[in-house]
């Protein structure tokens, strides 16, 4: 089973006072949001569970950790954490890829920095991660954008 996790990163932002210009952003910010975006895959399947007076069957505690994780994410997990990093430009490319990754039925994950440190205070969309899936169904919509 070749599956992997594909995360696409937006590489230009627009300058907020000079139009047609663009900011740069920190190489350091770039790569925290990707790894943000690698994580809230899972994150998101998680739900902490009140096991009340039932028995966790996984801990002595009275909350657990429970996951709903897909086969394709428990292989990756258990594997080579196979990760593909690739570029848009434009905010309008990066949300185009998350509609079409969501409409598939790709685990999705889209990353919206808060502006604290970047993007004078303005929460602004920075990167997505799809997968972990099957290699040749995100390529369907990944595999034409340039590696990062």
């Amino acid at each position: 089973m070749e599956v992997k996790q594909v995360i696409v990163v937006r590489r230009k932002y627009p300058h907020p006072k000079n139009e047609g210009e663009f900011v740069k952003v920190r190489t350091g910010k770039i790569i925290a949001q990707a790894c943000h975006a690698s994580l809230k895959i899972f994150f998101d399947r998680m739900e902490k569970v009140y096991w009340g007076d039932r028995e966790s069957p996984n801990s002595d505690n009275e909350y657990d950790w429970v996951s709903e994780l897909t086969p394709e994410m428990e292989a990756w997990k258990e594997g080579a954490f196979t990760k593909v990093c690739v570029y848009v430009d434009s905010e309008e490319e990066l949300l185009e890829i998350v509609r079409l990754s969501e409409q598939a039925g790709l685990p999705t994950a889209l990353i919206t920095d808060s502006g604290r440190t970047e993007f004078n205070g303005v929460p602004t969309n920075t990167c997505c991660a799809i997968g972990p899936a099957m290699s040749s169904k995100i390529d369907v919509i990944t595999g034409e954008l340039p590696l990062y």
